[in-house]
């Protein structure tokens, strides 16, 4: 426990997943809960339990910061999250209790989910309401689509960054960088000390190697996250006059995302990328192997989804290639890809032969990103801030510290800090 004492009313904020690690986040700000994600490793990690809180606020769907949220719904919390957040967030949830009744491990139940449904109220960005004793805001983080950073405003003041992206994508604006002045920063940090590719560059070069593929004759198997990544690389390929097949989920998310077009870029143009794809289902996926063809499917790490079942059929070839297009944590099939050159899929190990590449299209903000919001909020007087959710968060602290004039920390899953 850590404490730090100051003037008038105490804040008190407890660190439950997501410390020093990508994966289940979930920060406790006095009885505010925000974010109360599940690590997708095997088996899964959650957030540290036995809390009760008034009310929660999720950033966004992707299931490292809402997927345990239905597992809290005894305590009768309220529940606040943007209109698409909400509805992909029940849509993961559906797919989480089949997994885990597979896996024997249920972290909830249906009735949790509607219950959850029932319990959540639907805001936008930018509109102050209000839960225990702080006025809340949501800002467009730029992160997928309905993704938030919160601000909890009381006698003392959070902002939590969630997931942000500081650089447009042809699926999203970049983040609202219009902070408010707050005591308290804390901020992701999944990218401390790596700088993204020039967008434009990193698109030419994926098309490249997807090109040079079909033209010997092989396949490119793309896996994708559902939310927010099948969709962007669709857009792209479309851009550059390429139809790829489409399975998994990604296509029930466009559905969702089409609700809510005023949380996208340009929903014509990803309705048009979607107009030009050929879908996939489970009966068709042999004779989409059975000839040179582009493949984008779930799941982005190769942890499940149809992406498994395309590489068992590919892997041994060194004509088609795997392209991962995200971020992919450690001791997950994309990381043993790429670091071992081998996956496992329902109980085999499956050598590659297929070459295995990784595109840079994250979502996430990067180094130069990271370091600009923390000086701008210094400049509106923050005085602490906290690095969370990525594997350098005691680096970025120390940056911090040496370099913005406030102190920081990077704290572990179990801490307890009280102003």
């Amino acid at each position: 426990m850590i404490i730090r004492k100051g003037g008038g009313k105490r804040i008190n904020i407890e660190f439950l997943g997501g410390c020093k690690e990508v994966g289940r986040s979930a920060v406790l700000v006095d009885d505010v809960l925000l974010d109360y994600g599940m690590k997708p490793s095997n088996p899964p990690q959650f957030p540290i339990n036995g809390i009760r809180p008034k009310s929660i606020i999720v950033s966004h769907a992707h299931i490292d910061h809402s997927g345990t949220v239905a597992n809290l719904m005894d305590v009768n919390p309220e529940i606040y999250m943007t209109s698409p957040t909400r509805d992909l967030a029940y849509f993961l949830g559906k797919d989480t209790i089949k997994i885990s009744r597979s896996q024997g491990i249920m972290p909830f139940e249906d009735r949790d989910l509607r219950r959850f449904m029932e319990k959540t109220t639907a805001m936008p960005y930018n509109k102050e309401f209000y839960t225990s004793e702080y006025a809340v805001k949501l800002f467009d983080a730029g992160h997928i689509p309905g993704s938030s950073c919160i601000y909890l405003n009381g006698e003392k003041s959070v902002f939590y960054t969630g997931d942000i992206n500081t650089r447009d994508t042809r699926l999203l604006k970049k983040a609202d960088h219009n902070y408010p002045k707050t005591d308290v920063l804390i901020i992701e940090s999944t990218y401390f000390g790596k700088n993204h590719p020039d967008r434009s560059e990193l698109e030419k070069k994926f098309v490249e190697s997807v090109s040079e593929t079909l033209d010997c004759g092989g396949n490119v198997i793309i896996p994708c996250f559902a939310v927010g990544r099948t969709q962007e690389i669709v857009m792209i390929l479309h851009a550059y006059g390429l139809t790829p097949y489409v399975d998994g989920m990604g296509v029930d998310v466009l559905d969702i995302f089409m609700r809510y077009p005023s949380f996208l870029r340009d929903e014509k143009k990803l309705e048009e990328a979607f107009n030009n794809v050929i879908f996939v289902n489970s009966r068709r996926r042999a004779e989409v192997v059975s000839e040179p063809s582009i493949v984008v499917t779930t799941a982005g790490m190769l942890n499940g989804g149809p992406a498994l079942y395309y590489l068992g059929k590919k892997y041994d070839d060194p004509k088609s290639r795997v392209l991962l297009t995200g971020y992919q944590v450690e001791d997950t099939n994309g990381s043993k890809a790429i670091n071992y050159r081998y996956v496992e899929a329902r109980g085999r190990i499956l050598n590659l032969k297929a070459k295995v590449e990784q595109y840079d299209f994250s979502a996430h903000t990067d180094d130069s990103g990271l370091k600009k919001i923390v000086s701008e909020f210094v400049k509106r007087g923050t005085e602490h801030v906290f690095t969370i959710h990525g594997e350098k968060t005691k680096e970025f602290a120390k940056w911090i510290s040496d370099n913005c004039g406030c102190t920081a920390y990077a704290p572990v899953n179990g801490d307890e800090i009280i102003f």
